[in-house]
């Protein structure tokens, strides 16, 4: 085992003193000077896909925390609202927190039972048209939350390969240069293509790496606004049931 490692280490030290001893230039700009065409296609396709990764977590980041901080000022105000029985003022509240995911669940709800309140009693009918207007509203807004993320699991999944798409040409174009010169040429004529190969690998990973950690961290998020959103319609379906109670006491 010692006898392989040394060997192993010597021929991992032969190479890089030959990568270097090959008169290389491994500057970012002799790096890009050496980039192949298909090189700079995949250079390019990921550098947009960075682009996107950035605007989608800027963009996705101040969604989930104006989501989050118009729901911290509109949940009392609404449960007052409620508590005095004023579902026209729950409703103008509702109206005015548009950026907050607990508002368009509260909002449809009141909206349907209040065109039924002025009818002697709430039917069980009427009280299952609030249930299905709260989970439309539930399903629209989720899908409003989850917008670009499905792009952020597409680019996490894909920049990889993409990456690898480029160490194949790069090694191909290794091969080919080799090749030219009958099997003679050193480590300089191939260096430009290797070190390709080994960028665009690189680059890849560190293209899919965030991109991953942002999906999974914005899918948290997404989980944890349903899990409100869910508690405030059963919550506002319990006030219904107490609003049919009253009514038919009354």
């Amino acid at each position: 085992m010692t006898v392989l490692s040394s060997l192993f280490g010597t021929k991992v030290l032969g190479f890089f003193l030959m990568f270097f001893a090959g008169g290389l230039d491994l500057s970012l700009y002799g790096i890009a000077k050496s980039l192949s065409i298909p090189g700079w296609v995949v250079i390019i396709t990921l550098l947009l896909m960075t682009i996107y990764i950035i605007a989608i977590g800027i963009e996705r980041y101040m969604t989930y925390n104006k989501a989050k901080a118009e729901s911290r000022q509109y949940a009392p105000k609404v449960a007052q609202a409620l508590k005095g029985n004023n579902i026209d003022e729950a409703i103008n509240i509702s109206d005015r927190h548009k950026n907050s995911h607990l508002a368009m669940v509260v909002s449809s709800g009141l909206k349907e039972f209040a065109a039924h309140q002025g009818n002697s009693d709430i039917s069980g009918e009427e009280m299952e048209a609030s249930k299905r207007a709260t989970a439309r509203a539930m399903a629209i807004k989720t899908a409003e939350l989850k917008r670009g993320l499905s792009g952020l699991a597409t680019v996490g999944s894909t920049a990889p390969f993409v990456g690898l798409f480029g160490t194949v040409i790069g090694i191909i174009g290794a091969f080919a240069k080799l090749s030219e010169d009958g099997g003679a040429g050193g480590i300089g004529q191939v260096g430009g293509s290797i070190a390709e190969a080994l960028i665009t690998t690189a680059f890849g990973i560190a293209v899919a790496v965030p991109a991953v950690w942002l999906f999974n961290y914005f899918t948290n998020k997404v989980t944890s606004f349903g899990i409100e959103m869910e508690n405030s319609a059963s919550e506002l379906i319990d006030y219904f049931i107490k609003q049919k109670s009253k009514q038919l006491k009354g």
